[in-house]
């Protein structure tokens, strides 16, 4: 059989005599020169039927997707690879199936038998690769032109109230392939903006989630809110706006906000004079390509920049001297961001992790003051933050960098730096900061000390190994002598 995915599918289908097209995205990509591994193909037969025998004669994995619309998946994974063709039926032409698609550039397809294998590429897998011709392609709404000129473009006034998700999604492509939106579909999305309370919150995260990996989504974000989207996406932000700050802060709480998550990804992307590209920086930043399960450290880092100060409006308070504070936002914001994420069915674990980060996210600047924190401070910070300590380190970074905004003052700019550099090499120097060995137990106190099982005893633990994380004590002769010396005040 021939060697390309596409082909073989292609030679299946002809021995079956049904007509077949390949369709959306995958169409797109290859005419921008981008490859993928997932395929969409419609075809003028029951999809359900034709996915199966597919799946057998590729040795892939037959789902089906939808049953009642006629929809099936195979999955292929061969080589360590894996990659999907995704197989729906056509209720009547080609052409009337493009109609229903969200945009232009989407709305275009090219018959299975104008298909030849693409150039090998080191990048995806080359059996899903093709070449396509323009002149080959099914362009009834001249999404060929919109991708030359870098448009996106809705193809009825009907998009958005087929599928609201859509109102994201536009933001979302043109954020991905730098595009700008058709300005009667911005009309478009303005006025339908409120649709987005019907979707389903796992697909709005899901959206949210694709954005916020991209390297300039905090751009995109303020495009969002100019078109109404960003409070349907997150309701809590709208209290925020226009909320005045300390002289301090040269942006409203809002602004702020939007500006933090702009400087972590001018962090993120070691980009400009100011972020300097120190290695200990340099490693931080590497830390946040990794996942935590599905998602990315750097997209949670950005929601959490987007949150971090969810809670100063309804915690501003104004002295009679005309000084503003928010106390406690930080505690009322990790709250505050927990009940959002958790409406938008964000995991348990990244749910927590954006809380502790909101939480503490002004712990640093607290512990530095005018001089380098203590063994203790930092020992107190690892022990709270835990796994997300090094995240707080960029959003502190990211907050110092929008609150002065371009009044930045690059001497505490660097004081600020030296700080977040002594802290992680406190950390390197000595892991015992964060997890001390384990010198005495609990049945050490109740055996030595005549105690009674209950809290006083992880409280005096817990102050042993604080004392051992400051370098106080090092050995277990000297942890029982400080319990036996302090125990009484403990």
């Amino acid at each position: 059989m021939p060697e390309t995915i596409i082909a073989q599918v292609s030679e299946l289908l002809a021995l079956e005599g049904v007509e077949g097209y390949i369709v959306g995205g995958y169409v797109r990509d290859v005419l921008l020169g981008r490859w993928a591994q997932d395929i969409d193909i419609a075809i003028a037969g029951d999809a359900l039927e034709v996915g199966r025998h597919v799946a057998d004669c590729l040795g892939g994995t037959y789902v089906p997707l939808d049953k009642e619309h006629r929809i099936a998946r195979v999955v292929l994974i061969r080589d360590g690879g894996q990659g999907h063709l995704d197989i729906a039926t056509l209720h009547g032409a080609i052409e009337a199936d493009l109609a229903w698609r969200d945009f232009t550039i989407n709305a275009m397809a090219v018959s299975l038998t104008n298909l030849l294998p693409g150039e090998k590429s080191s990048d995806v897998d080359s059996r899903f690769t093709v070449q396509i011709s323009a002149a080959d392609v099914v362009d009834p709404f001249e999404g060929l032109n919109d991708l030359r000129v870098g448009r996106i473009r809705a193809v009825s006034k009907q998009v958005f109230q087929d599928d609201p998700i859509r109102l994201l999604r536009a933001v979302r492509l043109a954020a991905q392939y730098e595009f700008t939106i058709d300005n009667d579909t911005v009309a478009l999305i303005r006025s339908h903006s409120q649709l987005l309370r019907e979707v389903a919150q796992e697909r709005v995260r899901d959206e949210l989630i694709q954005l916020l990996s991209l390297p300039r989504s905090a751009f995109y974000l303020r495009c969002l809110d100019e078109l109404g989207l960003l409070t349907e996406v997150f309701p809590e932000l709208a209290e925020m706006k226009e909320v005045t700050q300390p002289k301090e802060h040269f942006w409203d709480v809002f602004d702020h906000s939007m500006e933090t998550v702009a400087s972590v990804e001018r962090l993120l992307m070691l980009e400009n004079e100011i972020v300097v590209s120190d290695p200990w920086l340099g490693d931080l930043v590497e830390s946040m390509e990794s996942k935590k399960g599905d998602i990315k450290r750097s997209v949670l880092l950005k929601v959490a920049a987007i949150l971090h100060d969810v809670a100063k409006p309804r915690t501003k308070n104004v002295e009679a001297d005309g000084r503003v504070h928010f106390f406690g936002h930080t505690n009322e914001g990790a709250e505050i961001a927990g009940q959002a994420l958790e409406r938008l069915k964000f995991g348990k674990q990244h749910v927590k992790m954006v809380q502790e980060m909101v939480a503490h996210h002004l712990r640093l600047w607290q512990m530095g003051n005018d001089s380098l924190p203590t063994r203790r401070a930092i020992y107190r910070y690892f022990r709270s933050t835990g796994e997300v300590a090094f995240d707080i380190i960029l959003l502190s970074l990211a907050d110092f960098l929008a609150t002065q905004g371009p009044r930045l003052d690059l001497g505490e700019w660097r004081q600020h730096t030296r700080m977040m550099q002594y802290i992680i090499c406190e950390y390197e120097r000595d892991e015992r900061i964060a997890k001390p060995p384990k010198l005495i137990s609990g049945h050490d106190l109740i055996k030595l000390f005549n105690m009674q099982p209950g809290p006083e005893i992880g409280r005096i633990l817990e102050a042993v190994r604080e004392a051992q994380g400051s370098n106080e004590i090092s050995t277990r002769e000297e942890a029982l002598e400080f319990v036996s010396k302090h125990v009484k005040c403990l």
